[in-house]
């Protein structure tokens, strides 16, 4: 059971890093004018994604100082979930292992 809600919470943070993955494409794409957020299928998108994110990224932000325009906060939440990520599977593989 508990490998079972491991797995589940590594599949979620696998699915949070490609969320922010897609909204720095995004975000890349309207600095460059490739697409415009007064198209309304852009403009849910991108403020979908703002929604998603922003409960994790707005305490990186508080935290980190500001460098301008590029925003790192992002990178940083990739970082710690794949940190997280890896403690999970420590934690999976100890428990198959005491499991055996």
């Amino acid at each position: 059971m508990l490998l079972a809600l491991i797995s589940i919470l590594g599949y979620l943070m696998t699915i949070l890093s490609t969320v922010v993955i897609v909204q720095f494409i995004l975000s890349l794409l309207l600095a460059f004018n490739v697409v415009s957020l007064s198209n309304n299928f852009v403009a849910s998108i991108w403020h979908a994604l703002n929604m998603i994110l922003d409960p994790f990224l707005k305490p990186i932000r508080k935290i980190m100082p500001d460098t301008g325009m590029i925003d790192f906060s992002p990178m940083v939440l990739l970082i710690a979930l794949r940190i997280v990520q890896m403690l999970l599977i420590g934690l999976a593989n100890d428990i198959a292992a005491a499991g055996m």
